[in-house]
C-alpha cells in the first residue's frame, strides 16, 4: 500500500474527503514549485499533482498552456522534475501524482521512467492522452512498482470504458466533470451527480472529481458526490498573477478555504 492509497483508507475511516492540488512543476521555476508544494500541504491539501509540462498540452486550457510554456522556458524536463519530488520527499510525505502525456515518457523509456519516478519517491501517474487500451505496458510497469496508474473518466464515457477503467486504475479513478479542456466553466453538475454513482457501483476504487472547480462553493457541491476534488487551474492563475513570494502565501489561503469547505463529514 503506497501513500495514495493509505491517503483514501485514512479519508474512508474518518468519513472525510481528499483535497488535491494540481501545480504545473517548474512554473515559473522548480524552486518556486518546491514552495508552493510546502504552502498547499499547510493550507490542508492531501495530494499533489504535478503537472509535467509538454508542448502540446491538449487536454489543458489557457491558463495551464501558458504556465506549461513558463516551464518550459525554465528548461523544466522530467529529470528535473523527478529532482523536484526528491527535495520535496526531504522534508515532506505527502502523496505526489505526476500527470502528463506519453512522448516525453516514451522518449525517456517507459521502464527506466517508471523506476526512476519510484525511488524518488512518486506515487502515482497520470497519463492523460493515454486510454487503457494502450496502456499496457506502463500498466505492467506501474505494477511492478507499487505506483498507481490513474485513468480518466468524462460525462461520455461509456459503461465498457468505465468497466475497463475499474478494472485497470488503482489508488483512484479521475472523473472529469465536463466535457472541454482545464479551467473551463462547470455547466453539467446534475449529470455528475447521477454518473459518480454508477462508477462507483463498477469499481471499488475512491472517485475525485475535477476539471471546473474554481472557488469553495463549487468545490463544497463536487465534494459531496466524490471521495474528493482536484484543482488545478484556479491556483496555477494565482502563481500567474502574482511573484512567488506572494502566490505561495495566496496559495495556502486559498487551500486552506477549500479544504474547511470539505472538511465536514459526509453524512
Amino acid at each position: 500500500m503506497n501513500r495514495i492509497e493509505k491517503l483514501f483508507l485514512n479519508k474512508k475511516n474518518t468519513h472525510k474527503k481528499v483535497l488535491a492540488g494540481f501545480l504545473t512543476a517548474g512554473d515559473p521555476h522548480l524552486s518556486a514549485t518546491l514552495k508552493f508544494v510546502a504552502a498547499l500541504e499547510k493550507g490542508g491539501v492531501d495530494l499533489i499533482e504535478l503537472g509535467m509540462p509538454f508542448s502540446d498540452p491538449m487536454a489543458d486550457g489557457p491558463v495551464i498552456q501558458r504556465a506549461d510554456e513558463r516551464a518550459l522556458k525554465a528548461k523544466t524536463h522530467l529529470k528535473t522534475i523527478l529532482g523536484l519530488v526528491q527535495k520535496i520527499r526531504v522534508r515532506s510525505q505527502i502523496p505526489i501524482l505526476l500527470m502528463g502525456y506519453y512522448n516525453p515518457i516514451f522518449k525517456f523509456g517507459v521502464k527506466h521512467f517508471v523506476a526512476s519516478a519510484k525511488k524518488v519517491g512518486v506515487d502515482g501517474l497520470l497519463i492523460v492522452d493515454l486510454p487503457p487500451d494502450e496502456a499496457k505496458i506502463l500498466h505492467q510497469e506501474c505494477r511492478r512498482h507499487n505506483l498507481n496508474l490513474i485513468f480518466l473518466l468524462a460525462p461520455t464515457s461509456d459503461e465498457s470504458r468505465m468497466k475497463q477503467v475499474g478494472k485497470l486504475a488503482s489508488g483512484f479513478i479521475y472523473f472529469v466533470s465536463l466535457t472541454g479542456i482545464t479551467g473551463a466553466k462547470l455547466t453539467q453538475s446534475a449529470k455528475i451527480f447521477s454518473l459518480v454513482p454508477k462508477i462507483k457501483k463498477m469499481s471499488k476504487l475512491p472517485v475525485m472529481v475535477g476539471f471546473g472547480i474554481k472557488d469553495a462553493v463549487t468545490a463544497k457541491k463536487l465534494a459531496g458526490v466524490g471521495d474528493g476534488i482536484v484543482v488545478g487551474s484556479a491556483l496555477v492563475q494565482i502563481i500567474e498573477k502574482f511573484s512567488p513570494k506572494i502566490a505561495a502565501k495566496k496559495l495556502q489561503a486559498f487551500a486552506h478555504r477549500l479544504s474547511n469547505v470539505i472538511l465536514k463529514p459526509a453524512g
